[in-house]
This record gives structure tokens, sequence and C-alpha cells, in this order.
């Protein structure tokens, strides 16, 4: 079992003494449990690719593009098409 010396400025001794406070668990226990949570939370981090955050944006069917990129041309008149009809 290793033994460490942290340095905490104020206002995180005054979070981790509200939280021991407040759970009854002992100072080793309440940081042995945040770094188990923040290791949770890196690796899940690390395991998203960018396809996941797009696929999180849900922008329907085909998004909201009128034609595709290649075709700006024609989404720009179709663009201004809809917009005279209105």
């Amino acid at each position: 079992m290793g033994m460490r010396t942290v340095r905490l400025d104020d206002e995180t001794e005054q979070v981790l003494k509200q939280f021991t406070r407040t759970t009854g668990w002992s100072v080793s226990t309440a940081l042995k449990q945040g770094l188990m949570a923040l290791r949770e939370h890196v690796v899940h981090r690390a395991q998203r690719r960018p396809y996941d955050v797009y696929r999180r944006l849900d922008l329907g069917p085909r998004g909201y593009a009128i034609a595709p990129s290649t075709e700006s041309r024609r989404g720009v008149v179709t663009a201004l098409k809809r917009k005279r009809r209105r």
C-alpha cells in the first residue's frame, strides 16, 4: 500500500471536509472513490470517437443539408427557390 502526501487549496479542503462529514467516509475512502470515478470518466471519454459526437447531434435523415457539398451550386438555387416561395 502506497502512502502519498497531497496538498489541497482551501476550497478543495472545504469540499473534502463537507464530503466526509456528509457521507461519514474517511478521507482515504473519499479520495479513493473520487479516483475511481475519475478513472471511469477518463476511460469513457477516451473511447468516444468523432462519429459518436456526430451521432448525438441527431440531425435527422440526411441531416440538414439540401444538397451534397459537391453540388453546392444546386443547393444554393434550391434554398433561394424555397425562400422565394415564403
